[in-house]
């Protein structure tokens, strides 16, 4: 058996150290900078590896565009006295008899409370038949009832009351103060009214969607449009249903940040500086202010803008770089948008690999010169 002596132990112990270092490679949080270079079209890899420029910023700058459609933009306000199917009526009838058809012995006028309006829009009142409610207003359903009893009873007087307006309601559920079924009453007939009624917003304000839903049709809004733009305070019609909740879109920031996380937008527009403040900033200790990545697939019209091309189809994965240390490069960062799903990711500065390697190999020497030690001991 070869006997080696102390230097070349140690010599032996070194080459075992820097090969170990070599083919197991450092700990750290992510490709570096070259590596993902390396991992472009232009190097037969499968993404495009662009520098972001105002250029870039402005072929990019996509944000989801939320209104009303023509269809909600149009409809006219509820009248609130026009009575509608589901509707519940009160009716009071005067007869100038004493004996009269409907009234109680000793009583000249008949309540009819709760008379509720069916499907089709009738009611039933005795001795006039069953009538047309729906589409009327209380007075002009009064003039009808009180034409039918007219053959009946002497000089009839009619009053009729909108008690409730079941069949002119809608529906309002997540983040407000009150959650429920609203009736649309005269000061509750456009859609930022009713949302008051309901107790108002309780999500921040900034990221609040607002979606309507009126039958097969659907519109969302932004919380703050509607009263930025009162075009959007679009007049409501019984049975839509307004849906209040928060912004889902959501990005992930990895490498050398202040923290490693998947976070919500918290406002309607993101920038990358301010996806990068939302987790602590850059670790001062390691991060490469130059090799700061947005990743993200790109569909083919924003990718043709970005690269100057026509010919590419389908989604494409591009990798969007931000180097801080550029005389515009806060600049470009400040105004480069960040979309739904994106990935920015903060790679690690050289030194801190090379201080990673030098560490790894003062501490393995250690621990391969007390085992070179210990086998010229036993030798």
């Amino acid at each position: 058996m070869l006997k080696l002596g102390p230097k070349g132990a140690r010599l032996a112990a070194l080459f075992l150290v820097v090969t170990l270092v070599a083919t197991c490679g450092l700990p750290r949080s992510g490709p570096g900078k070259r590596e993902i270079f390396n991992g472009s079209v232009q190097k037969q890899g499968d993404a495009f590896i662009v520098a972001v420029n105002s250029r870039v910023t402005r072929a990019t700058s996509v944000q989801p565009i939320l209104g009303f459609s023509d269809g909600f933009l149009n409809a006219g306000v509820v009248g609130s006295d026009t009575i509608r199917p589901g509707d519940t009526l009160g009716l009071l009838i005067y007869e100038n008899v004493d004996d009269g058809l409907l009234a109680p012995e000793g009583a000249n006028a008949s309540p009819l409370d709760e008379i509720q309006v069916d499907g089709s829009g009738f009611i039933f009142v005795p001795y006039a038949g069953r009538i047309k409610a729906s589409g009327n207003t209380p007075e002009a359903l009064r003039r009808i009832i009180t034409n039918r009893l007219d053959t009946q009873t002497p000089d009839p007087q009619v009053i009729v009351r909108r008690l409730a307006g079941d069949g002119s309601t809608v529906s309002i559920v997540g983040s407000v103060g009150q959650q429920g079924v609203f009736a649309i009453e005269r000061p509750t007939r456009t859609l930022s009214a009713m949302i008051a009624r309901a107790g108002g917003v309780t999500i921040e304000p900034e990221i609040a969607q607002i979606t309507v839903i009126r039958g097969k049709h659907r519109s969302k809004i932004w919380f703050e449009d509607l009263f930025s733009n009162p075009k959007f305070d679009i007049a409501l019609r019984p049975g839509d249903r307004i849906l209040i909740e928060e912004d889902t879109r959501a990005f992930t920031v990895l490498g050398a940040t202040g923290a490693q996380n998947r976070l919500t937008f918290e406002s309607q527009t993101l920038s990358a500086i301010e996806a990068i403040a939302q987790v602590g900033g850059l670790n001062s200790s390691l991060a490469d202010p130059t090799g700061i990545f947005v990743f993200r697939n790109e569909p083919a019209d924003i990718a043709n803008a970005v690269l100057g091309r026509t010919d590419l189809q389908g989604t494409q994965r591009f990798a969007y770089v931000l180097d801080l240390t550029q005389p515009t490069g806060m600049f470009e960062a400040r105004d480069f948008v960040i979309r739904d799903d994106d990935t920015v990711y903060v790679t690690e500065a050289p030194f801190v690999t090379w201080n990673k390697t030098i560490s790894a190999l003062t501490g393995s020497l250690q621990s391969a010169n007390a085992l070179a030690s210990a086998a010229n001991g036993s030798n």
